[in-house]
């Protein structure tokens, strides 16, 4: 499928009607799901040439499996990528990345401060005792950031297009010249964002890294992640894959293709939601404060204005309930009847999470407050449900 034809028609078609070498053969419309283990060939000597990449096919299903290449494809097309790895979740996905990253190179990592809070543990608690330093700055701090670079060798940055949950932009495309210049590679979780909003490798990561459980699947039934890549970055990537195994399963693979055919339809009903109902949260008496991309008092706003497109803003909402604490938080949360109180985000339905006990429970509270995430703090990703449902079902839950 050519990259140059629109994502809306890419993340239908791209990856799927491959042509058998029987030209008279059928092909499947729609990519199958391949449970197989082993492939085998009608001589050996394919299967050795396979085996020592002199020749394209399948031999074992921790290297290659049809249907994963197929969505592997697909996600390459859509971010722009000289190909990628599907793994078993987003955090395997990260892990995966950053230990490529890590290959060969200074075992320290330029890490943003503001980052999903499984990501910060991974550093911490993995990473570190493993001996690869963290260094941690305020992403959105271009200055700081260069100087930091400047002041030390690291293997790499790692940042989250937009951060969870309170939604920071950083000059991702800065950063990278930024990272290359002191030979760093750039890292970016494109979770939130997804390739309908922004393209990392296209501003210069190495590295786009996606837990695909959220918006490109999109349903709420796939565990699942991916790692994109450039050129320069795939042979680190799937060298370490192919000894790792991390991958993610044919059916995952299936339904994780099967929901990017309609992402980018979801995508905008998601965007244009989160917009009416953060206009709305803005006016509410009881809400303190908004997180939102396309408030324009949004302290990135003019990064957010030259790197996401006009009109797609993403699909979450962050607030402050005014003077709540954990208490109160429940109270809201157990009050909702529509929005589903779950642990993720990029569902079709509406979701609610309070950081705090969830995507950020690791962290101590103090730590949270200094990263600005409050006890009343309340993360909403929209769903494509009408709008006017969603807010009525808010207001019920801010009434007392």
């Amino acid at each position: 499928m050519e990259k140059k034809m629109k994502l809306e028609t890419r993340a239908v078609h791209a990856g799927d009607r491959k042509q058998p070498a029987n030209r008279d053969a059928f092909v499947p419309v729609t990519t199958p799901i391949y449970a197989s283990s082993s492939f085998l060939y009608a001589d050996t000597a394919k299967l050795d040439r396979v085996l020592g990449h002199e020749e394209e096919g399948y031999s074992y299903a921790r290297y290659e499996n049809p249907t994963r290449s197929a969505l592997e494809e697909t996600l390459a097309n859509l971010e722009g990528g000289a190909g990628a790895v599907a793994c078993s979740s987003g955090m395997m996905a990260m892990e995966l990345a950053l230990q490529a990253a890590l290959m060969d190179r200074p075992k320290a990592i330029l890490a943003a401060n503001a980052l999903y809070g499984a990501t910060l543990s991974l550093l911490t608690k993995v990473f570190e005792p493993m001996g690869v330093e963290s260094d941690f700055v305020d992403i959105c701090d271009f200055d700081t950031v260069r100087a930091k670079l400047a002041y030390r060798r690291y293997a790499c940055v790692t940042m989250e297009t937009i951060s969870n949950p309170l939604l920071r932009v950083g000059e991702i495309d800065r950063i990278a010249v930024a990272a290359r210049e002191q030979g760093a590679l750039l890292v970016v979780d494109n979770t939130f964002a997804t390739p309908m909003l922004a393209r990392p490798l296209e501003l210069g990561a190495t590295y786009s890294v996606h837990s695909v459980t959220k918006f490109l699947a999109g349903h709420g039934d796939v565990l699942g992640g991916a790692v994109i890549s450039d050129a320069d970055g795939l042979p680190g990537l799937t060298a370490l894959s192919r000894i790792t195994g991390p991958v993610l399963g044919p059916f995952e693979s299936y339904l994780t293709m099967r929901g990017i055919k309609t992402f980018p339809l979801r995508m905008e009903r998601q965007c244009a939601n989160a917009c009416r109902v953060a206009a709305w949260l803005q006016a509410h008496p009881g809400i303190e404060k908004v997180h939102y991309c396309g408030d324009p008092a949004h302290p990135d706003a003019a990064t957010i204005r030259r790197l996401l497109p006009q009109g797609l803003r993403g699909a979450l909402v962050s607030f402050s309930i005014a003077g709540a604490g954990r208490e109160q938080v429940f109270r809201f949360m157990d009050r909702l009847k529509l929005v589903v109180r779950g642990t993720s985000l990029g569902d079709v339905h509406t979701l609610a999470l309070y950081p705090a006990i969830a995507s950020h429970r690791d962290l101590a509270p103090k730590q949270r407050a200094r990263l600005g995430i409050g006890d009343g703090l309340v993360r909403l990703c929209l769903g494509i449900e009408a709008v006017d449902d969603i807010i009525a079902d808010l207001d019920q839950a801010l009434s007392e």
